[in-house]
């Protein structure tokens, strides 16, 4: 890092912190995640000034939450979350295919074609979509755009609406980090080089290695003899804002105006999507022993982090949204591309004939 980048740093350093401090004031649902994407895109389209934030900034945030995801796994949860598996294998089932069906029937109005549509629309992860939409010669950019619009709608609607209907219980997350009594953990806290010398070894190598093999491992260990420390609160907090400033920093004003009119129709895409997903999750509580909380975060479309950080808050079950949602993620991003491939592929083959 050479000394000219280093004030930009610190800019972008204090921009975080400050949107996640003015959500925090305003009680604004996962402000510290947020605030810091919200003030981080806005001053990057306003000022015309490129967020300097490195890599390593935000893949250091992935990991320590999905240490502190982690922490929360018991060995009661993974017996508890087995009668689950199939039953939320078919409702991501049915919310893959209303993703399908929702995003090929507004092609009928607009000019973008099926395969596109349904790779923007498709609530995997964004660059898994765009890759796989190469290969069928979709328009990628448009892809990257609509999945960006979806993320978006997620991150600032689902923690709403679910903190909403669930007021009784929440709490900020930064209460929870509080109310936890911290004890200096010594020399335990070595264990964590585990967990983040495998999570970065993988982080190309498995679907959102960063936080799923981090998370994995300290399940592990905590279940095991193996005393772990406890993360501090202001660290926990330092790494929601880095996570926070890498998406705010991935995500410009340019992008957005150049899908136009059509940001509008997924953003719609993407709330009945999110509606279907609130359904999908209130049947799964009524079928299963899950809460309606825990129930309709593990369905919700969205960011794993973001959702856990949701159950923290609303008295739902983190480790098992954390199971849950990563099932669905596995499963969208290994399964979903090759069918949607043979999907299409035989759609073509059929209009050819």
């Amino acid at each position: 890092m050479t000394y000219i980048k280093f004030p930009r740093l610190i800019e972008t350093l204090f921009i975080g912190y400050l949107g996640g401090y003015l959500f925090t004031l305003a009680n604004f649902p996962l402000p510290w995640v947020l605030g810091a994407l919200t003030l981080t895109l806005l001053w990057q389209g306003f000022t015309k000034r490129k967020a300097y934030w490195p890599n390593p900034f935000k893949q250091g945030g992935f990991l320590v939450l999905g240490m502190y995801f982690g922490l929360y796994f018991t060995i009661e949860t993974f017996f508890t979350i087995g009668p689950y598996l199939l039953p939320y294998l078919l409702m991501t089932v049915v919310l893959i295919f209303a993703s399908i069906f929702i995003s090929t029937a507004v092609t009928k109005w607009i000019e973008v074609d099926k395969i596109t549509s349904v790779f923007g629309s498709i609530p995997g992860g964004l660059s898994e979509m765009v890759l796989a939409s190469e290969s069928l010669n979709a328009k990628t950019t448009l892809v990257l755009i609509f999945q960006t619009v979806r993320l978006l709608t997620v991150l600032f609607t689902v923690p709403a609406m679910i903190i909403y209907f669930f007021k009784d219980q929440s709490q900020t997350i930064q209460a929870i980090a509080t109310a936890q009594s911290f004890v200096f953990g010594g020399w335990n806290y070595f264990w964590y080089l585990i967990p983040i010398l495998f999570g970065v070894y993988f982080r190309d190598r498995i679907p959102a290695g960063l936080v799923v093999v981090p998370l994995g491992i300290t399940a592990a260990m905590n279940i095991s003899p193996i005393d772990m420390a406890t993360i501090p609160s202001i660290v926990l907090l330092s790494a929601q804002v880095a996570v926070g400033i890498g998406l705010g920093k991935s995500i410009s004003f340019d992008d957005l105006k150049l899908g136009g009119k059509y940001c509008l129709v997924y953003f719609v895409v993407s709330l009945s999507l999110i509606l279907v997903a609130f359904g999908l999750g209130a049947a799964l509580a009524h079928f299963t022993t899950l809460d309606l909380a825990t129930a309709m975060l593990s369905v919700a479309p969205g960011g794993l982090i973001e959702m856990v950080l949701t159950a923290s808050t609303v008295g739902g079950d983190p480790a098992i949204v954390s199971a849950l949602q990563l099932t669905r993620i596995l499963v969208i991003v290994i399964f979903v591309p090759a069918f949607l491939k043979w999907y299409f592929r035989k759609e073509a083959s059929k209009q050819a004939a």
